[in-house]
Order: C-alpha cells, then sequence, then structure tokens
C-alpha cells in the first residue's frame, strides 16, 4: 500500500483562463430552467464572452454521474457532474479532448455551507480525472459579493456588471415562468402558451444581449435599480401572450412546489418532470421562484448583523442596509410583476416565513433553504394560497431531511395542511409518482367542494356561470387577472368574481 502524504489532499486549482483565451473560449453554464438559461446567454455574451448553456439533464446523465463521481451524493450532483461528463464527452468525440480543454470552460455556483454545493468542485474533480481531463478548467462564482473579481488569468471578471445583469435576467425570466404556469393549464388551444413563452424569453434574451454599458460597481447597480429597460423588454414580450384564449372555470387544484434549490427549480428528468406531470394530472402548478432565494440570502445574512446590534460596529447601519436591499429587490421585482397585470406572484415577505417557521426550525440554522421550506409550508396553506404543498428533497440532502423531520410538528398542529416530501433519486418515480397522486386526489376533492362553495355563495348554477363568463370576454384572456376573493383555486376566485361575492 502506498503511503499518504498531506501533499495527495490539496483543493481544486484550475489552469488560467487568459484575457487572450477569451475571444475563442466558450464559457459553459447551466442548471436553472430552460428561461433563464437563455436569458443568461444574453448577459454573458452582453459582457463579452462566448457562452452556452449545457442541454437539460437526463437519466443518461444521473447513470454517468453515479458512474464518474461518489455514488453517494446527492442526486442534483449526480445529475450536473453527469450532465457536464456527458457534454465534454460528445465534444471530444467530435473535435477532441485536447481541444475541449482548450475552447471550453465551466462556471457554476458556489459556497451554501455543507449541502450541494460544497462537492461541486470535488465531484467535478474525480469525474474528470476518471475521464482523463484533469486539464479541463471550472471556476466557481460565489453567492455573497457583487465584485468577485477576476479569474486566475484574468479571462473572465466575474464584477457587477455581470452578475447583476445575470439577477436581472432570472427575475424577468421568473415573472415569465410563474405566469406561463397560470396561464397554460386554462389555455383553450393547446400549445399556445408554450409558443408565447418561448418568443417572449426570445425578447428577453435579446435585451439582455443589447443592454447599454453602466460603469462599475456603483454606476452599474444605480442604472439596474432605477432603469425602466427591464420594464419595457417584458412590454415586448407581452405582446405575445395577448392572443391567448383561457377558460378558468376549470377546476383545479393549486399545488406549491417546494424543496432543494436544484428540484424546484429544473424541468425535467431531476425531479420526474413533476412540474409537467402535475399539470398533466389535472393541476395547477405554482412554481419556485428564484428571486425568493435571492431574498433569504439577503434576510440570512442580514439577521447575523441584527443579532449583533449593540455589541458590534456597524451592525445597525448593516442590518438596515441589508433591510433595504430586500425592499429594493420587491419593488424591483413588483415592477416586472406589473409589466403581465400582476398576474404572477408577489414575493412572501421573509419576515412572515421566519416568524411562521420559528416554532419548528432554527432561523439560524443554514443550508439549503434553511426555515424558509418550513416557512414557505405554513404560509401557502395559511394564506391560501395552494390546496398542496409539494416538499422535493433529494436523496441525501441533509437539509431538506430536517426540514421534513420539522414539518411532523408543523402538521401536528395544522393537520388540514396537505403535504407531500417526496424523496427524488432520480430514477423512482414509480414511488414519487403514487405518493404525490394520493394527496393530490385529496386536493382535486378540496378544489371542488371549493368550486361548489363558490357557485352557491353567489347563487349561480355552473351554466349560469359560464354565461356570465361569456358576457365578459376579458376574462378569457391570459393578461386578465382573477382577483383573489378569499378562495384557493383559480375557478372558485373566477365564480365569486362573476358573482360579486367572498368565501
Amino acid at each position: 500500500m502506498n503511503d499518504i502524504t498531506p501533499e495527495d489532499y490539496h483543493a481544486y486549482k484550475p489552469r488560467p483562463f487568459t484575457a487572450t483565451e477569451r475571444q475563442d473560449t466558450t464559457i459553459l453554464f447551466g442548471g436553472l430552467h430552460w428561461r433563464a438559461d437563455r436569458a443568461l446567454e444574453g448577459v454573458f455574451e452582453n459582457c463579452g464572452y462566448r457562452a452556452r448553456r449545457l442541454p437539460a439533464a437526463t437519466r443518461e446523465d444521473l447513470l454517468k454521474g453515479r458512474e464518474l463521481a461518489d455514488i453517494g451524493q446527492c442526486c442534483p450532483t449526480t445529475f450536473t457532474t453527469g450532465n457536464l461528463a456527458n457534454f465534454l464527452l460528445q465534444e471530444s468525440a467530435r473535435i477532441g479532448p485536447e481541444a475541449v480543454a482548450r475552447d471550453y470552460v465551466y462556471l457554476t455556483a458556489g459556497a451554501c455551507g455543507a449541502c450541494r454545493f460544497g462537492q461541486y468542485h470535488q465531484s467535478y474533480e474525480l469525474a474528470l480525472r476518471n475521464l482523463g481531463m484533469e486539464t479541463f478548467r471550472m471556476f466557481l462564482v460565489g453567492q455573497d459579493d457583487l465584485d468577485q473579481g477576476a479569474v486566475q488569468g484574468g479571462g473572465l471578471e466575474v464584477d457587477t456588471p455581470l452578475l447583476l445583469g445575470a439577477a436581472w435576467a432570472i427575475l424577468c425570466t421568473d415573472v415569465i415562468r410563474d405566469f406561463e404556469y397560470q396561464v397554460r393549464p386554462y389555455e383553450v388551444e393547446p400549445g399556445a402558451t408554450d409558443r408565447a413563452v418561448a418568443a417572449a424569453v426570445e425578447e428577453i434574451y435579446e435585451a439582455m444581449q443589447a443592454r447599454p454599458p453602466q460603469g462599475w460597481k456603483w454606476g452599474s447597480l444605480a442604472w439596474h435599480l432605477t432603469t425602466g429597460y427591464f420594464v419595457r423588454a417584458l412590454h415586448r414580450a407581452r405582446r405575445h401572450f395577448e392572443a391567448i384564449e383561457v377558460d378558468r372555470l376549470r377546476v383545479k387544484p393549486k399545488v406549491k412546489i417546494t424543496g432543494e434549490f436544484y428540484l424546484q427549480t429544473a424541468e425535467g428528468a431531476p425531479n420526474h418532470d413533476i412540474h409537467h406531470w402535475l399539470e398533466a394530472e389535472g393541476a395547477e402548478v405554482y412554481p419556485a421562484a428564484v428571486a425568493v432565494w435571492f431574498d433569504y440570502l439577503i434576510r440570512f445574512a442580514g439577521q447575523e448583523f441584527e443579532d449583533r446590534c449593540g455589541i458590534a460596529p456597524y451592525a445597525r447601519l448593516k442590518f438596515e442596509a441589508l433591510k433595504l436591499a430586500s425592499r429594493l429587490l420587491r419593488r424591483c421585482y413588483d415592477q416586472l410583476r406589473g409589466t403581465l397585470k400582476d398576474i404572477p406572484h408577489p414575493l412572501p415577505y421573509q419576515h412572515e416565513l421566519r416568524r411562521l417557521a420559528a416554532p419548528y426550525y432554527d432561523r439560524r440554522l443554514s443550508g439549503g433553504e434553511g426555515d424558509m421550506l418550513i416557512g414557505k409550508a405554513l404560509w401557502a396553506h395559511l394564506r391560501r394560497k395552494a390546496h398542496m404543498i409539494c416538499e422535493l428533497s433529494p436523496y441525501a440532502c441533509m437539509p431538506n431531511t430536517m426540514s421534513i423531520g420539522a414539518m411532523a410538528a408543523a402538521l401536528g398542529k395544522h393537520p388540514d395542511l396537505l403535504y407531500a416530501p417526496l424523496e427524488i433519486k432520480g430514477d423512482s418515480e414509480i414511488h414519487v409518482f403514487s405518493r404525490c397522486q394520493m394527496i393530490l386526489t385529496e386536493a382535486k376533492s378540496r378544489a371542488q367542494q371549493e368550486f361548489d362553495a363558490a357557485l352557491a355563495k353567489t347563487d349561480m348554477t355552473r351554466g349560469e356561470a359560464w354565461r356570465r363568463l361569456d358576457a365578459r370576454p376579458e376574462m378569457k384572456r391570459a393578461l386578465w387577472r382573477v382577483p383573489h376573493r378569499g378562495a384557493v383555486g383559480t375557478a372558485a376566485n373566477g365564480v365569486l368574481e362573476l358573482g360579486g361575492g367572498r368565501l
């Protein structure tokens, strides 16, 4: 057996990516939903880089990740590792491994404590060694700094214009995605929403690609906070939705998606395409917005200073600055929502999520989404935002395991909360769908009962409701917002709007 020395243990250190290589090197990235990834391509191109989003992860990527890296890692890491590996193998077969190592670099998120982000470099490095591609370069982007400087060699500047552009690309596609999931279940012409979304995302991509220069750190920040540029881009995107006809009196249970960041955000094989499976089963999906994660990061940083007010120098000032940052984020998000008639859901208030979760989960525990998973489930239930909560937890994810355990106490206090914790392994869809379907059946029953109660409240029959709907053609348009009149479901609120009542 060979002796092991301290030199055998070292952190990953990529070869330099130099400024002279920039024009011939493509930055690979991925991991969000396709709308955000497409807009991010425009951000990179605007900043002078060549960029390419990786294809959506598949079951083959899961198997490749298990083959090349640690078998005990959580499924998001397995999927993303295999996704990168399979892409590099395909490109190596096309142009050769030396050209791949020369012409591509990979950029991914870092930080986030003990969860999957902390495993990425080690997982990728092991996979690359097993592929014989140790010279391929990978770089991390932190989640806690707007100006992280240049990577080694200066070929990539992780600076304020790049990161703010990425943030606004995500905010814009967040509101489009939320709008999409509220419209597609009710579309009269199948496929109309998907076509409109594809065109709208291209509008955002072009806007990000053509974003005017704003100077360096503070000038860029001020411009992004005050400009109407992104609102105008979404106004151009909105026109693609104007012709969509909907029937919002179809009774559908509303299902709120929560869980580990990657699984709740991705669409496709990594989470068994749960979003579209739920739609196929007759549900309206309330997707997870990445902007909520941004707001949580601000809140989590702020409460560190909140605990030190009166003890540490400038703690109060820093705490108030972060509270202001949260308000500015919400204001910008609401402006973007406004372009789509305020149909996309507003961000939940972080202080309310923290208050709701406090009896069950300590706000100081980091890793994953912390106390926010408990808070979001209770918020959606008590605020009548969803009939059912679907929490997507990766196999071997410690933070989500903790939140599911804490939910047992929350369910004891709120036994009428419909909660489906689904452990995702990547290849156990029969178990996942079976478990989800049992709870979804009860959610469907509640949605129907609520719809019938709305008809009774307004003294209408189904036929009368449809006749009144025909007399209000604006309600058949995708860009008409259903007022919240005390019901959870879209159809029940639509009936209450037609009859002038409230539950």
